[in-house]
Protein backbone atom coordinates (compact mmCIF):
# COMPACT_ATOMS: atom_id res chain seq x y z
CA UNK A 1 0.00 0.00 0.00
CA UNK A 2 1.54 3.69 -1.19
CA UNK A 3 0.46 6.45 0.61
CA UNK A 4 0.68 9.84 -1.22
CA UNK A 5 -0.62 13.39 -0.89
CA UNK A 6 -1.82 15.26 -2.91
CA UNK A 7 -0.82 18.92 -2.22
CA UNK A 8 -3.40 21.35 -4.13
CA UNK A 9 -4.80 24.32 -4.73
CA UNK A 10 -7.90 24.94 -6.78
CA UNK A 11 -6.69 28.27 -8.67
CA UNK A 12 -4.24 25.67 -10.51
CA UNK A 13 -5.57 24.39 -13.94
CA UNK A 14 -3.01 21.83 -13.58
CA UNK A 15 -4.43 20.69 -10.37
CA UNK A 16 -7.53 19.72 -11.98
CA UNK A 17 -5.41 18.30 -14.72
CA UNK A 18 -3.65 15.98 -12.83
CA UNK A 19 -6.60 15.01 -10.55
CA UNK A 20 -8.54 13.93 -13.74
CA UNK A 21 -5.15 11.85 -14.74
CA UNK A 22 -4.03 10.42 -11.53
CA UNK A 23 -6.03 7.09 -11.00
CA UNK A 24 -4.98 6.27 -14.55
CA UNK A 25 -1.78 7.02 -13.47
CA UNK A 26 -1.94 4.80 -10.28
CA UNK A 27 -4.50 1.77 -11.91
CA UNK A 28 -3.61 -1.50 -10.66
CA UNK A 29 -1.62 -0.23 -8.01
CA UNK A 30 -2.74 -0.34 -4.33
CA UNK A 31 -2.68 3.44 -2.89
CA UNK A 32 -4.05 5.98 -1.07
CA UNK A 33 -4.77 9.11 -1.84
CA UNK A 34 -4.97 11.88 0.94
CA UNK A 35 -6.10 15.63 -0.73
CA UNK A 36 -4.36 18.31 0.89
CA UNK A 37 -5.56 22.22 0.21
CA UNK A 38 -2.81 24.29 0.79
CA UNK A 39 -2.40 28.03 -0.17
CA UNK A 40 -0.50 28.19 -3.67
CA UNK A 41 0.22 32.07 -3.32
CA UNK A 42 1.89 31.73 -0.31
CA UNK A 43 4.27 28.58 -1.15
CA UNK A 44 5.10 31.27 -4.52
CA UNK A 45 5.59 34.52 -1.97
CA UNK A 46 8.20 32.18 0.34
CA UNK A 47 10.25 32.00 -2.68
CA UNK A 48 9.53 35.45 -4.83
CA UNK A 49 8.00 33.57 -7.51
CA UNK A 50 5.01 35.72 -8.93
CA UNK A 51 4.04 32.94 -10.59
CA UNK A 52 3.13 32.22 -14.36
CA UNK A 53 0.02 35.29 -14.28
CA UNK A 54 2.43 37.71 -13.02
CA UNK A 55 4.32 37.81 -16.42
CA UNK A 56 1.74 38.36 -18.91
CA UNK A 57 3.33 36.32 -22.03
CA UNK A 58 3.78 33.85 -19.66
CA UNK A 59 0.44 33.74 -18.40
CA UNK A 60 -1.29 34.15 -21.89
CA UNK A 61 1.09 30.88 -23.39
CA UNK A 62 -0.04 28.98 -19.80
CA UNK A 63 -4.25 29.31 -20.61
CA UNK A 64 -3.53 28.45 -24.05
CA UNK A 65 -1.71 25.20 -22.87
CA UNK A 66 -3.77 24.03 -20.00
CA UNK A 67 -6.98 24.68 -22.58
CA UNK A 68 -5.43 22.97 -25.09
CA UNK A 69 -3.96 19.89 -22.33
CA UNK A 70 -7.80 19.70 -21.47
CA UNK A 71 -8.70 18.89 -24.69
CA UNK A 72 -6.13 16.78 -25.69
CA UNK A 73 -6.37 14.35 -22.83
CA UNK A 74 -10.16 14.54 -23.12
CA UNK A 75 -11.26 15.99 -19.55
CA UNK A 76 -12.05 19.40 -20.94
CA UNK A 77 -10.82 22.69 -19.68
CA UNK A 78 -12.42 26.05 -19.50
CA UNK A 79 -10.97 29.18 -17.90
CA UNK A 80 -13.02 30.85 -15.36
CA UNK A 81 -14.21 34.73 -16.22
CA UNK A 82 -11.59 35.65 -14.14
CA UNK A 83 -8.02 34.50 -13.28
CA UNK A 84 -5.93 34.52 -10.95
CA UNK A 85 -8.53 34.85 -8.78
CA UNK A 86 -8.13 34.94 -4.67
CA UNK A 87 -9.11 31.19 -3.84
CA UNK A 88 -9.43 31.47 -0.08
CA UNK A 89 -13.34 31.08 -0.08
CA UNK A 90 -12.79 27.76 -1.95
CA UNK A 91 -10.60 26.54 0.18
CA UNK A 92 -11.95 27.31 3.48
CA UNK A 93 -15.42 25.69 2.33
CA UNK A 94 -12.95 22.58 1.21
CA UNK A 95 -11.57 22.15 4.54
CA UNK A 96 -15.13 22.85 6.10
CA UNK A 97 -15.63 18.92 4.95
CA UNK A 98 -12.35 17.92 7.09
CA UNK A 99 -11.33 17.13 10.30
CA UNK A 100 -7.72 16.88 9.59
CA UNK A 101 -6.62 18.97 6.67
CA UNK A 102 -7.73 16.63 4.18
CA UNK A 103 -10.40 16.16 1.83
CA UNK A 104 -11.93 13.47 -0.07
CA UNK A 105 -12.17 12.48 -3.44
CA UNK A 106 -15.62 13.93 -3.85
CA UNK A 107 -15.07 16.86 -2.19
CA UNK A 108 -11.81 18.24 -4.40
CA UNK A 109 -13.84 16.97 -7.52
CA UNK A 110 -16.72 19.08 -6.74
CA UNK A 111 -14.51 22.29 -6.06
CA UNK A 112 -12.45 21.53 -9.43
CA UNK A 113 -15.54 21.33 -11.53
CA UNK A 114 -16.69 23.90 -10.50
CA UNK A 115 -13.41 26.43 -11.33
CA UNK A 116 -12.44 24.50 -14.61
CA UNK A 117 -16.19 23.38 -15.76
CA UNK A 118 -18.24 25.86 -17.85
CA UNK A 119 -16.20 29.14 -18.01
CA UNK A 120 -18.45 30.97 -14.85
CA UNK A 121 -16.82 33.31 -12.30
CA UNK A 122 -15.72 30.44 -9.78
CA UNK A 123 -16.22 33.81 -6.87
CA UNK A 124 -19.62 35.00 -8.21
CA UNK A 125 -21.42 34.27 -4.73
CA UNK A 126 -24.82 32.43 -5.99
CA UNK A 127 -22.67 30.16 -7.43
CA UNK A 128 -20.89 29.86 -4.37
CA UNK A 129 -24.22 28.78 -2.63
CA UNK A 130 -24.73 25.98 -4.79
CA UNK A 131 -21.88 24.65 -4.17
CA UNK A 132 -22.00 24.52 -0.54
CA UNK A 133 -25.48 22.89 -1.20
CA UNK A 134 -23.68 20.60 -3.04
CA UNK A 135 -21.20 19.84 -0.56
CA UNK A 136 -24.08 20.00 2.45
CA UNK A 137 -23.40 16.47 3.28
CA UNK A 138 -19.49 16.71 3.98
CA UNK A 139 -19.96 20.09 5.67
CA UNK A 140 -19.24 19.85 9.35
CA UNK A 141 -21.92 21.18 10.70
CA UNK A 142 -20.43 22.38 14.83
CA UNK A 143 -20.11 26.26 15.50
CA UNK A 144 -16.41 26.37 15.05
CA UNK A 145 -16.23 24.82 11.32
CA UNK A 146 -15.05 27.91 10.28
CA UNK A 147 -12.13 28.84 12.48
CA UNK A 148 -11.00 25.50 12.42
CA UNK A 149 -11.28 25.91 8.34
CA UNK A 150 -8.78 28.69 8.19
CA UNK A 151 -6.35 26.77 11.28
CA UNK A 152 -6.16 23.62 9.10
CA UNK A 153 -5.43 25.95 6.03
CA UNK A 154 -2.60 28.06 7.56
CA UNK A 155 -1.45 24.00 8.96
CA UNK A 156 -1.38 22.54 6.20
CA UNK A 157 0.45 25.28 3.99
CA UNK A 158 3.28 26.25 6.63
CA UNK A 159 3.43 22.11 7.06
CA UNK A 160 4.15 21.87 3.13
CA UNK A 161 6.39 24.49 2.86
CA UNK A 162 8.43 22.75 5.36
CA UNK A 163 8.28 19.78 3.23
CA UNK A 164 9.85 21.17 0.39
CA UNK A 165 7.03 22.23 -1.47
CA UNK A 166 6.38 25.06 -3.89
CA UNK A 167 3.82 24.84 -5.94
CA UNK A 168 0.65 22.79 -6.96
CA UNK A 169 0.03 19.90 -7.72
CA UNK A 170 2.52 18.19 -5.74
CA UNK A 171 2.42 14.50 -4.82
CA UNK A 172 4.38 13.27 -1.93
CA UNK A 173 5.57 9.53 -0.96
CA UNK A 174 7.99 8.47 0.91
CA UNK A 175 10.74 10.90 1.20
CA UNK A 176 10.24 12.06 -2.26
CA UNK A 177 8.16 15.37 -3.69
CA UNK A 178 6.71 14.61 -7.54
CA UNK A 179 5.36 18.36 -9.21
CA UNK A 180 3.50 19.20 -11.53
CA UNK A 181 0.86 17.25 -14.47
CA UNK A 182 3.91 15.99 -16.38
CA UNK A 183 5.69 14.58 -13.10
CA UNK A 184 2.99 11.55 -13.12
CA UNK A 185 4.99 8.96 -15.16
CA UNK A 186 8.00 9.55 -12.94
CA UNK A 187 5.81 9.07 -10.03
CA UNK A 188 4.20 6.02 -11.71
CA UNK A 189 7.98 4.38 -12.26
CA UNK A 190 8.63 5.49 -8.46
CA UNK A 191 5.70 3.47 -7.49
CA UNK A 192 6.64 0.57 -9.23
CA UNK A 193 9.69 0.48 -7.68
CA UNK A 194 12.24 1.76 -10.79
CA UNK A 195 15.70 1.38 -9.66
CA UNK A 196 16.72 4.56 -10.69
CA UNK A 197 15.53 5.90 -7.51
CA UNK A 198 17.71 3.78 -5.57
CA UNK A 199 20.58 5.43 -6.90
CA UNK A 200 22.91 8.18 -6.90
CA UNK A 201 20.79 10.86 -9.41
CA UNK A 202 18.15 12.01 -7.14
CA UNK A 203 20.39 13.49 -4.68
CA UNK A 204 22.90 14.63 -7.42
CA UNK A 205 20.20 17.44 -8.01
CA UNK A 206 20.79 18.79 -4.95
CA UNK A 207 24.51 19.22 -5.09
CA UNK A 208 24.83 20.46 -8.44
CA UNK A 209 26.44 24.08 -8.28
CA UNK A 210 24.59 27.02 -9.28
CA UNK A 211 25.50 29.40 -12.12
CA UNK A 212 23.11 32.16 -11.08
CA UNK A 213 25.40 35.02 -9.35
CA UNK A 214 24.42 35.71 -5.38
CA UNK A 215 22.97 39.16 -5.40
CA UNK A 216 22.25 39.35 -1.85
Amino acid sequence: MHDITFHLDFVSPYAWLAFEQLPRTLEGLSVRVRYRPVLLGALLQQHGNPGPAGIAPKRDWTYRHVTWLGHSLGVGLDMPARHPFPPLPLLRLALECSDDGCINRYTADAILRHVWQGGADALEPQRLDALRVQLAEQLRQDEGAGERAKRLLRENTDTAAARGVFGVPMFEVQDKLFWGLDSLPMLRVFLDGDAWFDGPAWEAARQLLSGVPDVT
